[in-house]
């Protein structure tokens, strides 16, 4: 049986502990017992671990033998911040298939109440990443930055850098991949409802992003960004 995974909210030589909502959740919910095994990731590495002692604010675990993990590429993604309830639906999905980094980015055509509000949300956001990461066994969840203005972070990513432009239309992401897919670091921008201004896009340009598009339909934004990701992971994990 898999053993279920766990981040480590405290990690000190061969120890680590969970506290707070996350203990309780062990404790409470899921009805642990001291001696029961799981694996922890100490955010270094994952390791076999035993629960030796615990409460419903504290779980502490004796750390064992080392995990081995595959290494995925690091993916950088910059969403355009749209809908609240769909955003936290592509986070969660995107956590899951293994992205790095999440950059919510207030876009032009970025609703102005959900642009004000978006701050407020990057806690729920983590903690929606954090639970993803668990449940699809990541050894962390990807890192969720305070929303920024376009121009702030179009030269951040390093490596194969990827904008999806509903007016590309005639170089598929697949084909970007199928050439270059063998980056360490790759970069994807997926816009808001409506899409990227051209303005937008003329900037990803001039700081050497590829345009690409997923084919001949419209896409909703966390469709999108899903199914992109999807794509991306999959060219890469065949090299």
């Amino acid at each position: 049986m898999t053993r279920r995974r766990w981040i480590a909210d405290e990690v000190y030589e061969n120890s680590a502990a969970l506290v707070g909502e996350h203990a309780d959740h062990l404790v409470r919910v899921l009805r642990a017992r001291v001696g029961q095994e799981f694996d922890i990731s100490t955010g270094e590495s994952v390791r076999r671990a035993r629960i030796a002692s615990m409460n419903p604010a504290r779980v502490e675990f004796e750390l064992g033998e080392e995990v081995s993990e595959s290494v995925l590429p690091e993916i950088t993604f910059l969403m355009a911040v749209f809908k609240f309830d769909r955003m936290e639906w592509a986070i969660e999905k995107c956590t899951e298939l293994g992205v790095f980094r999440i950059v919510p980015v207030i876009a032009h055509r970025t609703d102005s109440h959900l642009a004000s509000a978006a701050t407020k949300r990057v806690e729920r956001w983590q903690r929606i990443a954090r639970q993803s990461a668990e449940q699809s066994r990541r050894t962390n969840a990807p890192e969720i930055s305070a929303p920024a203005r376009l121009a702030e972070v179009l030269n951040t990513p390093k490596g194969l850098r990827i904008v999806l432009a509903e007016s590309e239309k005639r170089t598929l992401l697949r084909d970007v991949l199928q050439s270059d897919s063998s980056c360490a670091e790759i970069a994807l921008a997926v816009g808001p409802e409506g899409g990227w201004t051209d303005d937008e896009l003329e900037s990803f340009k001039k700081t050497d992003w590829i345009s690409v598009s997923l084919g001949s339909t419209i896409l909703r934004a966390e469709t999108a960004a899903i199914a992109a990701t999807a794509i991306l992971l999959s060219a890469v994990s065949s090299q």
